[in-house]
């Protein structure tokens, strides 16, 4: 693998590389584990991470699934008035009921990704504060109806290899394949005061001690441990390791908008489920009834995969390819530039 780069010329060494796929297996796992498994020394690996931390490469953060809530999840499409779509992006990307915030089509277009935890809240945005936004032209929301991949602990496939698969099973991978379920819980889950405080430690730092954790809120670290596996296991909240692409080499980051005959939506979804160039694939309600998040190394192999590889998958009837101008938040973490912030 190449070394890319990040921002103010951060390389990323091969070892780098290795941890950041130790992480993705196993977010929360030890620098010490970590350190045996790769033959490295456990104050490398921390002294590394920390470094990829600091410069914007990497952040681990805990992500609330509203459906497991009750909750359903949206995407939206904004157009804009000429100027006045950053200033919009940066509104909505304050607010934490939204998750994932881009600029697109020449800086005119916003596309984001609504996880409101109340419909109060959900319709306060999208049935009052944007439809009322005097440089708001056009406001196109879909409700996601079936997620094939993305969030919930999958992981970005395109550092599959880094590690052998001896090393990926020593960090516990090869046994968490993500599996298709319904985006709106028919039992949602309820939470207590203390669940909340929980959650929120872990947005800030997914990889919070159980320490950190009990103190935040204030549980014992027993406590608080066994609920951190009811939370998890339940599905309320994953621990997301987000990647700055660019860190990868990847440079070309797009929204696919994809019309698919309705007996093929499955079938289309699954498929684009196994390609490394797709970070998050789902159904979604409107007139084009498939959304995917792809990241490519250029242009060129963007063109490439979406005429080669995506556009003749049987049933694709129709595709439009957004790419991505500026990310400005990407699961809950703002971006600056081409680094995650903290």
């Amino acid at each position: 693998m190449t070394r890319p780069v990040i921002a103010d010329s951060v390389t990323l060494e091969p070892d780098d590389v290795r941890i950041l796929r130790a992480l993705q297996i196993d977010p929360r796992v030890g620098f010490a584990t970590v350190a045996t498994v790769l033959g490295l020394s456990e104050p490398t690996v921390a002294r590394r991470y920390r470094r990829m931390r600091r410069a914007g490469a990497i952040r681990v953060v805990g992500v609330v699934d509203p459906g497991a809530l009750g909750q359903s999840r949206w995407m939206v499409r904004l157009r804009c008035r000429p100027g006045s779509a950053t200033a919009i992006a940066e509104a909505l990307a304050q607010r934490d009921d939204v998750g994932w915030v881009a600029l697109g089509a020449a800086g005119s277009e916003v596309t984001c990704a609504v996880r409101s935890r109340s419909q109060e809240q959900r319709d306060d945005l999208l049935g009052r504060r944007l439809p009322r936004t005097a440089a708001v032209l056009d406001l196109q929301a879909s409700v996601l109806l079936r997620q094939f991949i993305g969030g919930r602990g999958h992981y970005w496939a395109a550092l599959a290899g880094t590690l052998t698969p001896e090393q990926e099973s020593a960090l516990g991978g090869g046994g968490r394949p993500f599996t298709e379920r319904p985006v709106v819980r028919d039992a949602p889950s309820q939470l207590g005061e203390a669940d909340e405080k929980l959650l929120a430690a872990l947005a800030a730092d997914g990889r919070a001690s159980l320490v950190d954790l009990a103190a935040a809120a204030g549980l014992t670290p027993g406590r608080a441990s066994r609920r951190l596996h009811a939370l998890l296991s339940g599905g309320v909240v994953h621990i997301d390791v987000e990647i700055a692409p660019m860190a990868l080499g990847y440079r070309a980051r797009a929204n696919l908008w994809l019309r698919v005959h309705p007996a093929e939506i499955k079938t289309v979804g699954r498929a684009m489920a196994q390609m490394p160039e797709v970070g998050f694939a789902a159904a979604v309600s409107g007139p084009y009834n498939l959304h995917a998040v792809v990241h490519c190394h250029d242009l060129d192999r963007l063109f490439e995969f979406t005429t080669d590889r995506v556009g003749t998958l049987p049933g694709v009837e129709g595709l439009e390819t957004s790419p991505v101008l500026r990310q400005v938040k990407q699961a809950g973490t703002r971006v600056d530039g081409d680094r995650l912030g903290s």
